[in-house]
């Protein structure tokens, strides 16, 4: 894990000073530590918990703006902790893990993670995707709503997208979307009918804040079709994802 940032002589300074609340939940006492202490130098509000059901006490105590969660934690998994905080609420949560398999990825994203950031980890790499993170869940880039800002209700069949509220509904229902999955909404909203690349939409809605896996494409992709209608959200075989704008009858 690299250092936190310092100055030009040298010495340790803070930078970039915010307010957020951070939850870190790690059973390796030391790298713990030393990323809280990193993050603190970041401005960020930590607390910590060494176990899963230690970081589920935490959050109940008082929810976090962003969750960090060791995938292999003791007493109470990662993947569990992620589903257990999801139940109750939509903030960030980001999984931390040596294990890169590609399924160790997916069923992270499946259990409601916002991204999967691999060990080791270098702070200003793990700020930036921090960031990232809470800016999908309050705060909404111009690169994908700049068109729909105009005209911000937008109507795809049974499908309305509100880009000012972020309110996404299905037949008048409202839907329980989290940040990632509202701001890929609004990407495609932005240009329905355009087909996207997978790595357009790790630029715009990931913000390019880390490598770039393409997966965690295809993973929210599908959870967002279980929200919103598997055939509204078309493949492009080789090119990537397009929205379908018209009525889904009308393609029968």
């Amino acid at each position: 894990m690299s250092a936190a940032p310092a100055n030009r002589t040298g010495r340790l300074t803070t930078v970039s000073r915010t307010t957020n609340d951070v939850l870190l939940v790690d059973d390796d006492p030391l790298l713990r530590e030393a990323t809280r202490l990193s993050l603190e130098l970041y401005g960020y509000q930590v607390r910590t918990a060494c176990d899963g059901l230690a970081g589920l006490a935490c959050f109940g105590d008082r929810a976090p703006d962003v969750a960090l969660l060791e995938v292999m934690l003791p007493r109470l998994d990662g993947i569990s902790l992620a589903r257990r905080i999801r139940e109750v609420s939509r903030i960030p949560v980001l999984l931390i893990s040596a294990r890169t398999d590609p399924v160790d990825v997916v069923l992270g994203l499946e259990a409601g993670a916002d991204d999967y950031v691999t060990k080791p980890y270098d702070i200003p790499v793990l700020v930036a995707r921090i960031r990232s993170a809470l800016r999908r869940a309050g705060h909404f880039s111009r690169t994908g709503s700049e068109a729909l800002m105009e005209e911000p209700l937008m109507r795809f069949g049974d499908l309305t997208v509100h880009a000012t509220s972020m309110e996404v509904r299905r037949a008048g229902r409202l839907l329980d979307l989290t940040p990632t999955e509202r701001r890929l909404v609004l990407e495609f909203a932005a240009r329905p009918g355009v087909v996207l690349s997978r790595t357009a939409l790790l630029e715009r809605v990931w913000d390019c804040a880390w490598d770039g896996d393409s997966r965690v494409v295809d993973t929210h992709v599908q959870r967002l079709r279980g929200k919103i209608g598997s055939e509204r959200i078309e493949t492009v075989r080789g090119f990537g994802y397009k929205l379908v704008a018209g009525p889904l009858s009308e393609r029968r």
